[in-house]
């Protein structure tokens, strides 16, 4: 093998440009004796290994991740991979027939990572698009589009993006994710629910059509527990093509949710509350094959069960989009996570949503934000919505949602109320329906402080009824706030310009059905400096 002074691996590990000279930020990675082993010399496959696709995510100003994943077999656990290592070249074009290279390089494929690479590329042009792709032993993949951000305070007039999520395989057909390939915008942030962890409808004990209509695909295995599990489920969901075309055509800010581990999970604890040592094996190895599988940096490689994903990104002077992560830190549901009154519980000072160390950042970064628009992305529901039970009585709330963090809720309310009024709009997704609304204080004066728009799912909830969900029926009884609901499939559109903020609920009349036909149930116009939404 050949001799790899520092330098060299570096390269290898998939830094370029400007950083070849940067430290690397894990140990495990500053290697400088001995030299990477157990490298193919000579790779060679009998089908593609690039099958997952390709993706780019984490866009700055001067560049992006790129992110494949070789997988010749991909249900396989380990991709049908050989257990060595290899390296793959990977390109970025100035034009989509690559005739102006721009970057080049090598990434060094580990078993130990399932052949992820992430590949962070820096020195390019701000606010514009480029052209990437990847090679490895004579097979080339898919060709993706990525975009730079604008330089930081750049004056900037529009930002378009696509909020979407909850993506049951099993219940659908990805066709909103192709529907979404379609649009021209800049970035798609995925609120969570990548994967769901059940078990296949044929593995699974017991019969569960009667929450969910017949599946037209099946999950192949049983519920998830070790990292080969999700590693395979992964596999399973990223062969679908419609989410390959998501993925190639733009840049991505992902985020987790509850499926990709457990549902319902809060910090250490899961669903059924089993002991916290045992649910952390399992919570790390899930952290693990979702960073292998995401266009996410290093600084989010997961780290003794603990990954970094809540950041933000800023559009030139338009756009402040802060992402954040409503899992990890949350204090665990009130009322054994049922549907419940708001008791005394919900309301208690010690109990968080965020955490005091990222409730921390996003208020400073709220409070600084040079932009003129601000964005909070996030994954459950932030209005406060109480609907009455079939039994009459209290009203009830979702103990998953912000409603069951009450503390945390009015927090967040009171510092967009006194920092940032007018400007801040709030994105999430988790509940398979369309919202659009009003935030308003339930401890407050009445006063509009804000707005929100709920993404529904890709297929969560099969085809949906919509207006006739009784779901949908219930919240709409004494909320004024909720301006729209709708259990229908889909996505949300938002188009930003300087003054107005529209966005677009977007639903497909079929996803049990291959290429539904895409229509636009509702669309909303927020006035910059006017908190609140208007229908248009």
């Amino acid at each position: 093998m050949a001799n790899f002074d520092r330098r060299t691996l570096l390269t290898l590990l998939g830094s370029s440009g400007a950083a070849l000279t940067a430290p690397l930020p894990f140990k495990a990675f500053a290697w400088d004796r001995p030299p990477p082993y157990n490298v193919e010399p000579n790779p060679k496959f009998s089908t593609t290994p690039f099958t997952l696709g390709v993706a780019s995510g984490e866009p700055l100003s001067d560049g992006f991740v790129l992110w494949t994943r070789l997988a010749p077999e991909p249900l396989d656990p380990h991709g049908g991979m050989p257990r060595r290592q290899m390296l793959v070249d990977w390109e970025v074009a100035a034009d989509d027939g690559f005739k102006t290279i721009v970057q080049s390089g090598k990434f060094m494929a580990m078993p130990e990572l399932a052949h992820a690479v992430h590949v962070e590329v820096s020195g390019l042009a701000s606010n514009r698009p480029y052209w990437y792709r990847f090679m490895v032993g004579g097979e080339r993949s898919p060709v993706g589009r990525s975009r730079t951000l604008p330089a930081l305070g750049a004056p900037l007039d529009r930002v378009r993006f696509v909020a979407a999520g909850c993506q049951y395989y099993e219940l659908g057909y990805f066709t909103a994710w192709r529907r979404i390939a379609e649009e021209p915008i800049d970035f798609v942030f995925h609120y969570g629910d990548y994967i769901y962890e059940g078990a296949g409808a044929k593995f699974a004990t017991g019969d569960n059509f009667g929450k969910n209509p017949p599946p037209l695909r099946f999950h192949v295995g049983n519920e998830l527990y070790s990292i080969d599990d999700y590693r395979a489920r992964y596999g399973q969901y990223k062969t679908d093509p419609d989410l390959q075309a998501a993925h190639a055509a733009c840049p991505w800010f992902v985020s987790f949710d509850d499926h990709e581990i457990d549902n319902n999970w809060a910090a250490n604890i899961d669903e059924n509350e089993m002991p916290q040592e045992i649910f952390a094996t399992r919570k790390a190895m899930a952290l693990q094959a979702y960073y292998e599988n995401m266009p996410l940096r290093r600084s989010s490689m997961p780290v003794n069960g603990h990954i970094q994903m809540f950041r933000s990104a800023q559009y030139g002077d338009l756009l402040n989009a802060f992402f954040l992560d409503t899992r990890q830190y949350r204090s665990n549901q009130a009322y054994f996570d049922l549907a419940s009154p708001q008791g005394p519980e919900v309301f208690a000072a010690n109990r968080s949503m965020l955490g005091d160390r990222q409730e921390a950042w996003l208020f400073e970064g709220l409070s600084k934000s040079p932009s003129r628009w601000n964005l909070i992305a996030q994954q459950v529901l932030l209005m406060n919505l109480l609907r009455t039970g079939p039994e009459g009585g209290e009203r009830l709330t979702g103990m998953d949602t912000w409603s069951g963090y009450m503390h945390s809720r009015r927090r967040l309310l009171d510092h967009i109320d006194k920092h940032r009024p007018g400007n801040v709009v709030t994105v999430s997704g988790d509940a398979h329906l369309h919202f659009a609304g009003d935030l308003i204080q339930d401890n407050g004066d009445g006063r509009v402080i804000s707005a929100e728009f709920s993404a529904t799912s890709v297929t969560s909830g099969a085809d949906g009824t919509g207006d006739e969900n009784p779901r949908v029926r219930s919240a709409m009884v004494g909320n004024a706030e909720l301006k729209a609901i709708t259990d229908k499939r889909g996505y949300l559109l938002c188009d930003i310009n300087r003054n107005v903020w529209q966005a677009d609920l977007k639903i497909l009349d079929k996803v049990t059905q291959a290429n539904g036909n895409l229509s636009t149930y509702a669309s909303f116009h927020v006035e910059h400096g006017r908190p609140g939404i208007k229908r248009i």
